[in-house]
């Protein structure tokens, strides 16, 4: 049977950041976003609410800083050299991320056959954001089931590469999972630990390739 193999975004496929944090990079907001981080990482807010906040953060924001941030971020090597193997093995790969759909959507173009972010409106933005559509940690559990109806793929043929508490119930829900440059909260629970900075090397545990 054929494998699901799913990635976490911030922290995982980019090293030591996040998308939120390499967007507002680009617009000079880099103090901002910090303490919306850290409101988000002590559990002083939710994913809702931090999603309206950090749209109202953004009301500057083009499409050129979003491309930017794209193409400067801190990503690990070797992820489409992965994402190509996998797709020739007849395997497939998604990424699941709580950041903003619009900057998660562009890894498509990578060869991921799937993206799945927070809805967030498009850049710029004219409209709010609906904290309806912001993802949980519990919603990458559904969104690997649906992908996993999608591709005809059992849930017990995936496989969760993730980075921290964001990814705690993926790797709940999965018999393989490989903690990427992880911090204490996915300590105990990966099949596999990885710290590095290249994708082929932490997909390697898994597949014994390299």
């Amino acid at each position: 049977m054929a494998r699901l193999h799913l990635f976490d975004l911030d922290g995982t496929l980019i090293r030591g950041s996040a998308a939120p944090v390499e967007i507002s990079r680009q617009l000079g907001l880099l103090s901002e976003i910090g303490e919306l981080e850290r409101e988000l990482s002590t559990g002083r807010i939710g994913p809702p609410e931090y999603a309206v906040r950090v749209h109202a953060l953004w009301a500057g924001l083009t499409e050129v800083h979003v491309a930017t941030a794209f193409a400067t971020a801190p990503w690990l090597t070797g992820i489409q050299d992965v994402w190509r193997e996998i797709r020739e093995r007849g395997d497939y790969c998604a990424v699941i991320s709580l950041s903003p759909s619009f900057f998660v959507e562009r890894l498509l173009a990578w060869g991921a056959h799937a993206a799945h972010g927070s809805l967030f409106p498009d850049v710029p933005f004219t409209r709010p954001v609906d904290p309806a559509g912001i993802l949980s940690p519990a919603a990458k559990v559904s969104i690997m089931n649906r992908l996993c109806a999608e591709f005809g793929v059992g849930p017990r043929s995936c496989v969760a590469y993730g980075d921290s508490m964001s990814d705690v119930d993926l790797f709940a829900a999965v018999p393989v999972s490989v903690a990427v440059n992880a911090d204490h909260h996915l300590a105990g629970l990966a099949t596999h630990t990885y710290t590095g900075g290249d994708l082929r090397e932490a997909y390697a545990l898994v597949c014994g390739v390299g």
